[in-house]
């Protein structure tokens, strides 16, 4: 079968201008999947779509990544669809075949303990006077809003006193493509914003600073937070400020909040970006699953 393989590498060569590196790599897995296709006692014209499938389920037993196999797959796509097009084959065996997908990676999070643990020390450095003490207070304020209203970094730091609404018991925030939300805070974080707010010169910015941009950059809000948690005895690799908007989130849902309120909240165009967060609740059920069946305890 390696003359069919040849043929389409040269048509990936003169018609689609594929790079060497390219259709060297095209060519060793088709060259593999071309084995497993004899090894079947078939060949690239006849094999069903059973020994693709099969072919994967072999690529994931040897422990390829879901990224690599997919690489392969689309290669294979690719390959049958060549010879379709070109009336070597009258039918396309990868046609329905789902593409492997990469689990995605739970989020960090820090618990509630944690949280509480990092918000009761830069309470405390905030109230604590010293020639540090200004940028403790806005750091502690960064910790309470970010941590009460899960918002991105980007968004918290860039945000204007005109934001703050109703005597900061709601925020209008604008986030990604232009979009407003309003998004309400806990008395903590509302009480944090208005002493803030008291002690803040003229000026738009919430958290002002001599920057090009006039506030304070997310780099200086990320080293002060992981300053924070190496003093708070949390490894400093565990923390930046999205791990506090990933805890915000799950921390709502662990707690009984709907989805489509945390998606709201966050956010989020696409619910199914909110869903990454819903390993709480599968945690939740299991532990509520395991404490109240009957039989959970049972040997």
């Amino acid at each position: 079968m390696s003359h069919l393989i040849s043929a389409f590498l040269e048509m990936m060569s003169a018609e689609r201008g594929a790079a060497a590196n390219t259709i060297e790599a095209y060519r060793r897995d088709l060259s593999d999947y071309s084995g497993f296709v004899t090894g079947k006692g078939q060949t690239l014209l006849d094999c069903p779509r059973d020994t693709v499938t099969a072919y994967l389920d072999r690529l994931k037993a040897e422990g390829l990544s879901a990224s690599s196999s997919a690489r392969r797959l689309s290669a294979i796509r690719q390959f049958h669809k060549f010879l379709c097009a070109d009336g070597m084959r009258g039918d396309d065996p990868t046609r329905i075949v789902a593409s492997p997908k990469s689990r995605r990676a739970l989020p960090k999070v820090l618990s509630v303990a944690e949280v509480d643990k990092l918000l009761t020390l830069a309470e405390t450095e905030a109230n604590t006077e010293g020639p540090k003490q200004e940028s403790a207070q806005r750091l502690y304020v960064l910790l309470e809003m970010l941590y009460a209203t899960g918002l991105r970094v980007s968004e918290l730091v860039s945000l204007r006193r005109n934001a703050v609404m109703r005597e900061g018991a709601f925020l209008t925030v604008t986030g990604k493509g232009n979009k407003e939300r309003i998004v309400p805070m806990n008395d903590r974080a509302r009480d944090a914003v208005r002493a803030w707010k008291e002690k803040l010169p003229p000026g738009p910015f919430l958290f002002p600073a001599n920057g090009e941009d006039g506030y304070l950059t997310r780099q200086v809000f990320a080293r002060d937070l992981k300053a924070l948690a190496g003093r708070a005895g949390i490894s400093s690799a565990r923390i930046a400020p999205h791990v506090l908007r990933h805890a915000f989130a799950s921390h709502l849902l662990a707690g009984g909040a709907d989805l489509r309120v945390v998606q709201m909240l966050l956010g989020h165009a696409d619910i199914s970006t909110t869903q990454i967060y819903t390993h709480v609740l599968d945690e939740k059920l299991r532990t509520l699953v395991e404490s109240h069946h009957p039989l959970a305890s049972s040997t």
